[in-house]
């Protein structure tokens, strides 16, 4: 019996162990193929960056040769004056754009003016009627051209245009000439691998010199004596690198695996290739097969030793669970009486609270009704001293008028009380909200003109219809205006701006001043009554308040924030009736 026992645990060890390397196997070409993805992308993101890199240096002076070919000294020196002073000039524009030349050459490609005239190796007095850049320029085509030089033996990338006479004859040629070097040398510190064919498959530009002027496909005889007489590439022997291609994503350079990743350049028809090292995947695998198999040690161990601690507490709670269920049972009896009482405190504390709520609202409501008469009241004080001291008899009758519309007003606000205890929809109408401003002037004109405001209104020559109670949107401007009024009782330039418009689905009305703005306090402070900011005695502090719950009635949103330059703007929202209605 014991032999079988343990030939049972061999047999289920040993499928135990095979499970694990079955496991570890399938995780490993997993990671791989999730890391190869990754290594993938990141190189083609590399590549892309190269290939920006490699079109801003293409790019830049792409321009430079089309200036130089409307300069009038170039003109002129191409028709035969002055040659050495534009030799001189172009040696300042190759300094200043740091360029490595900058020459010009007649029709047949004589090189007449350059800016390395001074130089030991010179372009001055070379041919170079036989490179392609000058061919295309002369046939008004855009000469662009990479190559080693025929006189300096140093590689270059060269743009040309034609010089043209004030008759639209041409005249010669005009060339530049930059060297690329410093962007291949910035590519090998770098410690990358990277590399620029052109269309015949030629490496151009390299972070590796050796790599330099390498085939990645074999040339034909054909193209080989084409690309000699343009002597392009001098006296290179333009051999093939040990390159191959082993599947998509993946070559193979001097024996060495490499994720490869390539990128279009749009000028000259190159491509720019990035390699990354295929090790990195590798070691990247074979870190998350290790990690996971350590986790997973830690676990089974951890999972055996709670196991057991488990058996072992089990063991004690079990003894111990009588004892624990008397003790509950009684701290429970006792929990239930401290919970009736608590419950009979809270009916007293609800009862009292709703008794103060009602003495809060009582106060409160009394309040909003001193404020809300206090304005109209102010103005007709105003009114009845215009029609004391005002001798015209068309000018008392208007003040009379106007002092109609403010009884009026008060009226109909003593009405309102019924509204502010429990509102309806019955006094909402649609309202043309530009008219909210013919009924606020009456109340603040005299108020602005007192205090020497400069009043810019801007009304929407489109009506703006929204679904409000006029007289209490007219409260809100009143309200806003006057605020914007005492904030700027001490200073020097009094500006008001009130406008009114459509925006979205709102109708907007806007008051903004140069006043002293709304300070450190938020405009949910400024909202809550009794909440003020001037002097003692000015205000009570229910403006704004009064102002919120109206605009929250007309379900519209209430904003405000400082300006910059100075003052504050305050913004209500009201919204737009739908076309249904």
């Amino acid at each position: 019996m014991k032999n079988l026992i343990s030939k049972m645990k061999v047999r289920w060890t040993l499928l135990f162990v095979a499970l694990c390397l079955l496991f570890g196997v399938g995780l490993y070409y997993l990671s791989s193929s999730y890391f190869r993805g990754e290594e993938v992308q990141k190189a083609q993101n590399r590549a892309s960056l190269y290939r920006s890199t490699l079109l801003g240096e293409l790019e830049r002076f792409q321009h430079l040769p089309f200036i130089l070919a409307q300069d009038p000294f170039v003109i002129a020196a191409a028709a035969g004056n002055d040659r050495e002073g534009l030799s001189r000039r172009l040696l300042e524009f190759a300094n200043s754009a740091n360029l490595d030349a900058i020459y010009l050459m007649d029709l047949n490609g004589l090189t007449i003016a350059a800016s390395n005239y001074n130089e030991k190796v010179t372009f001055l007095n070379q041919n170079y009627g036989f490179r392609p850049y000058f061919k295309n320029a002369l046939k008004g085509k855009r000469g662009e051209f990479f190559g080693i030089g025929a006189t300096t033996s140093l590689p270059g990338y060269f743009i040309a245009q034609r010089v043209l006479d004030k008759n639209k004859n041409v005249l010669g040629v005009i060339a530049i000439k930059l060297d690329l070097s410093d962007l291949a040398k910035a590519w090998q510190e770098g410690g990358e691998n990277v590399f620029v064919a052109n269309s015949d498959g030629v490496i151009v530009l390299s972070s590796d010199k050796s790599w330099r002027y390498l085939t990645l496909k074999t040339l034909s005889e054909a193209r080989r004596k084409e690309i000699s007489l343009e002597r392009q590439f001098a006296n290179e022997t333009l051999q093939p690198l040990d390159w191959e291609n082993i599947g998509v994503g993946n070559v193979v350079l001097n024996g060495e695996k490499y994720i490869h990743a390539k990128s279009s350049v749009s000028r000259l028809g190159w491509t720019l290739h990035f390699l990354a090292d295929e090790r990195r995947v590798v070691e990247r695998a074979w870190f998350a097969v290790i990690g996971l198999a350590i986790i997973a040690s830690i676990l089974l161990t951890l999972a055996v030793f709670l196991r057991s601690e488990r058996i072992r507490s089990a063991l004690n709670t079990s003894q111990a669970d009588r004892e624990q269920l008397q003790k509950t049972n009684k701290k429970l009896a006792q929990e239930v009486d401290e919970r009736r009482a608590a419950e009979r405190r809270l009916e007293r504390a609800q009862s009292e609270l709703a008794r103060n709520s009602k003495l809060a609202a009582l106060g409160q409501l009394s309040a909003s009704v001193t404020h809300e008469l206090g304005q109209p009241i102010s103005a007709m004080q105003n009114y009845l001293a215009a029609a004391e001291f005002d001798k015209d008899k068309k000018e008392r009758e208007l003040s009379i008028k106007n002092l109609s519309g403010i009884v009026r007003r008060m009226i109909n606000i003593t009405k309102q009380l019924r509204f502010f205890a429990k509102p309806s929809d019955k006094e909402m109408e649609i309202v043309d909200l530009r008219k909210i401003w013919a009924g606020t002037d009456i109340l603040v004109s005299a108020d602005i003109n007192d205090a020497n405001i400069k009043l810019n209104l801007k009304l929407s020559p489109e009506p703006i219809l929204v679904k409000a109670n006029r007289l209490r949107l007219e409260q809100v401007l009143v309200n806003l205006v006057r605020n914007s009024i005492a904030a700027m009782e001490d200073c020097d330039i009094c500006e008001m701006e009130i406008i009114i418009k459509q925006q979205g689905k709102f109708g907007i009305i806007s008051v903004k001043d140069s006043g002293h703005g709304l300070g450190t306090s938020s405009l949910e402070q400024l909202k809550e009554p009794f909440h003020t900011t001037r002097a003692s005695g000015d205000g009570m502090g229910l403006g704004l308040a009064i102002s919120a719950a109206i605009v929250k009635e007309h379900e519209g949103i209430f904003e405000a924030e400082n300006i910059e330059s100075g003052g504050a703007i305050f913004i209500v929202k009201i919204p737009l009736v739908e076309k249904e209605e």
